[in-house]
């Protein structure tokens, strides 16, 4: 059954979409002044998040998105991703809080919360286990994402 809240419909329609792999319908439920933060990608405007979903979508074969919490204003979420990191081969299991504010019926702010040294652990393996807790180990991860990421843009 539908939501009448239209935030909630538009964030279960943008996880519907990213469960489905669609990152240009993901990108519909945008403001074009959206910024977006998480632990490895921080900081970004429309196009960058924009891109992010793509690159994530296209590198994510075995992607599974389940969305166990919504609440009922849309405003916070708790998701999960289920997928394999691609720069390692590791399966990981991602729970994340998101945050939203709208404007014009759109996202205008998306932050999403998990726990940097969980993720590290799974997708990174030894070297997540032993320095994923550090904050330089996730600045350098972080420079790394935002690489990928404009290697990614530069290309498509």
């Amino acid at each position: 059954m539908a939501s009448a809240n239209p935030n909630k419909q538009l964030i279960e329609r943008f996880y519907s979409a990213f469960g489905a792999r669609n990152s240009s319908e993901m990108a519909k439920c945008y403001h074009p002044d959206v910024k977006f933060d998480d632990p490895a990608f921080t900081d970004l405007d429309y196009l960058k998040v924009c891109a992010m979903w793509t690159m994530l979508c296209a590198r994510g074969k075995d992607l599974r998105i389940e969305l166990p919490e919504l609440d009922p204003s849309g405003a916070s979420a708790t998701w999960v991703a289920y997928y394999t990191f691609s720069q390692t081969g590791r399966f990981v299991v991602n729970r994340i809080n998101a945050r939203f504010e709208f404007k014009d019926g759109l996202i205008v702010r998306h932050i999403d919360h998990f726990n940097f040294y969980r993720w590290a652990k799974q997708a990174l393996g030894l070297p997540g286990l032993l320095m994923g807790w550090s904050g330089f180990f996730r600045g350098k991860v972080q420079a790394q994402a935002m690489k990928n990421l404009t290697t990614f843009m530069a290309r498509n």
